[in-house]
């Protein structure tokens, strides 16, 4: 039996990098995979079809995750067309960085709303079918910059780490109805946004990790995939850095 078979599966964020590794590997593990767009329908309905070949169940919903009632209303036709929500995987996310002298207001406002309000939207959103399941398992992109910072990006490491003291009040909220909830802290992953970068740069970071290498969108997939399952039913509030030795 598949680790996810019969689970239903929110996932935001999965056009593209590690939410559509994500995507990739619950539709493999027999999920039924929603994701949300906020962009092109085209590139969605692409999404769609490649993520359903074979016996892979998914659809896309145009939805803002930072948006409160687009993230109810996102919940609601979920619950509506498969019947349960049994994961959720926040995982949208903008990047604006800059030093801090120079950031401007509008900067740190989207970065808090995209990454952190949008966290608290869709949690809040599917607590009420996970109540009524007593059960779920809700999983939380944070980043090791909300662990430890990094200059330039306070904004970015401000909406991580906020992540990170609400996943650990939500487990503890959480907990007594069978609903875990867990954070992720990915480090340096190579996906198609370090493809740009100098290569003389991102050896320079490689060369920096212990493991000797950049993480893959696999890599954060497979423990998503853990914390999904009932493999990890007695893990709750826990933040696990997927960084290849970068933070000890």
């Amino acid at each position: 039996m598949k680790l996810l078979e019969g689970k239903v599966a929110i996932i935001t964020g999965a056009s593209r990098g590690i939410g559509k590794g994500i995507a990739e590997a619950f539709v493999a593990q027999g999920a039924t995979v929603a994701f949300s767009y906020v962009s092109s329908d085209e590139k969605a309905k692409a999404l769609e079809q490649e993520l359903s070949k074979g016996s892979g169940v998914a659809k896309g919903f145009k939805s803002d995750a930072a948006d409160f009632d687009q993230a109810q209303a996102l919940v609601d036709a979920v619950v509506e067309e498969f019947g349960r929500v049994d994961i959720l995987v926040n995982n949208a996310g903008i990047t604006r960085d800059n030093l801090l002298m120079r950031m401007t207001e509008e900067a740190w406002d989207d970065v808090i709303r995209i990454n952190l309000k949008s966290v608290f939207n869709l949690t809040k959103a599917v607590m009420r079918t996970m109540l009524k399941q007593r059960s779920g398992s809700i999983i939380n992109m944070s980043s090791v910059v909300g662990v430890g910072g990094n200059a330039g990006q306070s904004n970015y490491a401000a909406s991580k780490a906020g992540i990170l003291g609400f996943t650990k009040s939500v487990a503890q909220e959480l907990g007594s109805r069978s609903i875990r909830c867990n954070a992720i802290a990915p480090g340096f992953i190579e996906t198609e946004m370090t493809d740009a970068l100098d290569e003389a740069t991102v050896q320079g970071w490689r060369d920096s990790i212990p493991l000797k290498r950049g993480g893959t969108t696999e890599d954060v997939a497979n423990l998503t995939l853990f914390l999904a399952s009932d493999m990890s039913a007695y893990i709750t509030g826990q933040v696990i850095n997927v960084d290849g030795g970068m933070l000890m």
